[in-house]
Parts: C-alpha cells; sequence; structure tokens
C-alpha cells in the first residue's frame, strides 16, 4: 500500500476525519500496515498495550472474557469495520496499558497501526492537533462504553 493510500485511510478514519492534509501526511509516517487472515488475533486480552489501529479492509470483533464466578464467559462489545480505530487510548496520555479485550478478525484484514507515544509526541507538539484528536477520542470512548453496556445487558 502506497503511502497516499495510508494517508486517505486516515483522512477518512473516525479519529482523524477533518484534519489538515499536512497532519494526515505526519501520521502516515508513523503508521505501519499489517494483514491478518480470518481468526488471527490482533491482541489478546491482558496484553501490554502501546498502538492504535485502523481498520483499512476487514472487519475484527472486540471480545471480552469475564468471570462469571463457576466459569468464564465471553462478551462481544462491538464488531468493526473500514475506518474504525480501536487500541491502547492511555498512551496518548503516556499511561501504560493492560489490554482490556481481546481482537480477533471476522474476516481477512488489513490493519494499520500507529505507535500511540509517536503519535501523543506530535499531539504534544502542536496544541492545536492534539486537541483535536483527544476530542474525537473523548467521542469513541463514549461510544465504545455504551457498546460495553448493551453487551453486558445481554448477559
Amino acid at each position: 500500500m502506497e503511502s497516499t493510500e495510508i494517508e486517505e485511510i486516515l483522512a477518512s478514519c473516525e479519529l482523524f476525519k477533518g484534519l489538515g492534509h499536512g497532519e494526515i501526511r505526519n501520521i502516515a509516517k508513523i503508521c505501519r500496515l499489517n494483514t491478518y487472515d480470518k481468526g488471527a488475533l490482533v491482541y489478546q486480552q491482558g496484553d501490554f498495550g502501546e498502538n492504535i489501529y485502523i481498520i483499512a479492509k476487514g472487519q475484527v470483533i472486540l471480545e471480552r472474557t469475564v468471570d462469571m464466578g463457576s466459569r468464564e464467559g465471553r462478551v462481544i462489545i462491538a464488531t468493526l469495520g473500514k475506518g474504525r480505530v480501536f487500541g491502547c487510548w492511555s498512551t496518548l496520555l503516556g499511561e501504560p496499558h493492560i489490554m482490556m479485550l481481546r481482537i480477533f478478525c471476522q474476516t481477512p484484514a488489513t490493519i494499520l497501526v500507529l505507535n500511540g507515544a509517536e503519535l501523543r509526541a506530535s499531539m504534544i507538539s502542536d496544541a492545536r492537533f492534539g486537541f483535536n484528536v483527544m476530542e474525537k477520542l473523548c467521542f469513541l470512548l463514549r461510544e465504545r462504553i455504551q457498546s460495553a453496556y448493551g453487551a453486558m445487558e445481554k448477559m
């Protein structure tokens, strides 16, 4: 995938939509591209997190294992497709984080990977850019919390 394609994916994703071309170009420089087969794990619940992921192609499932006393249960929080973002948000705050979900591919997938610490450095160096990203992040997190509550109500 060429850098212009990566920039297009970034510009249309839910976290970076509406940012300027120069900002998108700078984010593209810190991305790498990973491909996954159907059923492949992107990461496991309990892993150390340091990246943010953007789906370029395919679909992933966000799943949480929960302790239900005498047994474990699995709850699907959401299914995400092209342009959707997931991963370790706390790296944008400079905090270490243990992943709270298991993410696996429902279909073959191509996913952009951004290191949270590198993105954080860009956000700190340009306060307006940083504010715009954090504002969009707040809306994303609100949506994910609502999805998690919805999934728990089905248990």
